[in-house]
């Protein structure tokens, strides 16, 4: 199932808060502490939910919306990381037989998050793993196919993210999601366009990866080189065609960041506020610190905590 409609609806959304009460964390939204920083920052902290990722919200959602006869076969994603432990950690809740499909490059820390949570993990290259995002199956499996990005139940389960922003800071005035496929993004952005529609919802990309961006600036999905980085959160090949409605209707514009300022949001992130951060879930917060976003109430997202601790140590120490 793929999503049609350009903004998703506020009945979904408030109906899978609802769902989702009482089986995941509602994350604090913090101030950075930043004196000096180019705008009033805030973070929504979703690093700070069990498996180190909103991804549970998305997960748990779309496990909901499943029928008995949808699992009676178990489930499968294809993710690089966090999006696999949600549905491998319903999975393992509900004795369900859990496949996760991962790109060659998907880092130690999260494959062994995976393997503790008793997945199976099946290792594929890059373009092999983005084909699967692209047909919405993998051969040879025959469970669920849970998609990361625009399966409906999954991006109602972000939009929850959204409702919260508001509920906490009503005025804010910029929103930062990173943006991998564009179900965190447009997800967040769907209930902020509800509840705040003054409110600019930016994406995040990481310069080595940013199909948004080049689609905004060819008015249509593009293919574009990816480059692996320690930054996999985020990143692909191309805007996903069934998403381009979505972004066209709710995306202010991608703010795309360097590597290098990236690490040093992280950096920045810990010594500041005690928070750990992967680097997707900087991206954010690093395009807020080059003011890119407005100097005024700006939240955000960090949607992720999952970093190798040997790449920590080399950004705390470099």
């Amino acid at each position: 199932m793929t999503m049609a409609s350009p903004i998703i609806s506020l009945e979904a959304i408030r109906a899978a808060q609802e769902q989702l009460a009482g089986q995941v964390v509602r994350t604090p939204l913090v101030r950075l502490n930043v004196d000096d920083a180019p705008a009033e920052i805030y973070l929504k902290l979703e690093n700070l939910q069990p498996i180190g990722s909103f991804k549970i919200r998305a997960a748990t959602n779309a496990f909901a919306a499943a029928s008995a006869d949808q699992l009676a076969n178990g489930v499968y994603t294809a993710s690089a990381g966090n999006m696999a432990q949600g549905v491998a950690g319903k999975a393992r809740e509900l004795d369900l037989p859990c496949t996760v499909i991962v790109p060659d490059h998907a880092p130690q820390a999260k494959l062994d998050a995976i393997d503790r949570l008793g997945a199976e993990i099946i290792k594929v290259t890059f373009d092999d793993w983005w084909q699967i995002i692209l047909d919405h199956n993998y051969p040879g499996e025959d469970g669920l196919f849970v998609h990361p990005v625009s399966d409906p139940a999954v991006m109602a389960g972000n939009c929850t993210i959204g409702l919260e922003i508001v509920e906490d800071l009503p005025d804010v005035d910029a929103v930062i999601t990173p943006y991998g496929g564009g179900g965190l993004s447009c997800g967040v952005a769907s209930a902020i366009r509800h509840l705040r529609p003054a409110a600019k919802c930016f994406a995040a990309e990481v310069e080595t990866a940013a199909p948004l961006a080049a689609a905004l600036a060819a008015g249509e999905p593009t293919a574009i080189e990816y480059e692996p980085s320690f930054v996999d959160g985020i990143g692909s090949g191309s805007v996903l065609d069934e998403m381009w409605p979505l972004v066209t209707n709710l995306i202010t514009d991608s703010l795309v960041v360097s590597l290098a300022e990236i690490e040093s949001a992280i950096h920045l992130i810990l010594e500041r506020n005690r928070v750990l951060a992967e680097g997707a879930g900087a991206s954010g917060v690093a395009a807020a610190l080059a003011d890119k976003a407005g100097s005024d109430k700006v939240v955000c997202v960090v949607p992720g905590g999952n970093l190798n601790l040997s790449k920590l140590a080399e950004t705390i120490t470099s």
